[in-house]
C-alpha cells in the first residue's frame, strides 16, 4: 500500500477529468493495449461481460464517427485514437447501462495513469445505425459510448475552474445516517 493519507492515495481519481482537446500524437499500440486490458478487466453484472471493444486508430474513420455525432462526439474531432464499446441486444435496453459506464470510466482513470488523457463521446439513438455501419458491426449490435484518447493539448489541461469550486460542497452533497432536516 502506498505511503500518504486516504485523500493523497486516492487523488489520482479526484484528478480524473473529460478532455475533448488532444494533439496530433496519437498513443502507442502498447499504451492501447493497457487501456483496453482495463476495460475488459472492467466488473460487470453476473460476470456477463457484455462489451466487446474496437480499438480506431483511423483518422478517417474516426472523422466519420465525428460527423454522424456532433456534437456529443465533439472529442473525436482532434483525437488520435479511440476504443468503441460495442454492446448486444436492444438499444433501448439499459440493463449494461452500469457495465458499459464502469468500462468506460476505467479506461479514463487508466489513460490519466499512463499520462494520456480521454473524453466520453456519447453516440445518439438517431445515429447509431450509421456508427454501428462505419465500424462495420454486424446485426443486433451497437455503440452508445466511444472514448476518445489522446495527449491532451496545453488548453485541455488548465482548470476550467477556480480551485474548489468545480464541486457543490461536501456539506451540500455527503450527508452521515440520514438526509438533512432543514
Amino acid at each position: 500500500m502506498s505511503a500518504g493519507s486516504p485523500a493523497e492515495r486516492v487523488q489520482p481519481l479526484l484528478r480524473t477529468r473529460q478532455v475533448r482537446e488532444f494533439t496530433p500524437e496519437p498513443p502507442t499500440d502498447t499504451e492501447l493495449e493497457a487501456l483496453t486490458d482495463v476495460a475488459r478487466w472492467s466488473g460487470s453484472s453476473r460476470n456477463s461481460q457484455p462489451w466487446r471493444f474496437i480499438v480506431i486508430r483511423d483518422p478517417a474513420t474516426i472523422k466519420s464517427v465525428h460527423d454522424a455525432g456532433v456534437p456529443q462526439t465533439r472529442s473525436l474531432l482532434t483525437a488520435p485514437a479511440a476504443i468503441a464499446i460495442v454492446l448486444s441486444g436492444d438499444e433501448g435496453d439499459i440493463d449494461h447501462a452500469y457495465d458499459e459506464g464502469r468500462a468506460a470510466e476505467r479506461v479514463l482513470i487508466a489513460a490519466g495513469l499512463l499520462g494520456l488523457a480521454a473524453g466520453v463521446a456519447w453516440i445518439f439513438p438517431t445515429v447509431r445505425a450509421e456508427v454501428g455501419s462505419v465500424l462495420g458491426l454486424p446485426e443486433g449490435r451497437f455503440v452508445r459510448t466511444i472514448v476518445a484518447v489522446g495527449h491532451p493539448t496545453p488548453a485541455a489541461q488548465r482548470p476550467k475552474s477556480a480551485p474548489g469550486a468545480a464541486r457543490l460542497p461536501r456539506s451540500e452533497t455527503v450527508f452521515s445516517e440520514r438526509w438533512p432536516q432543514d
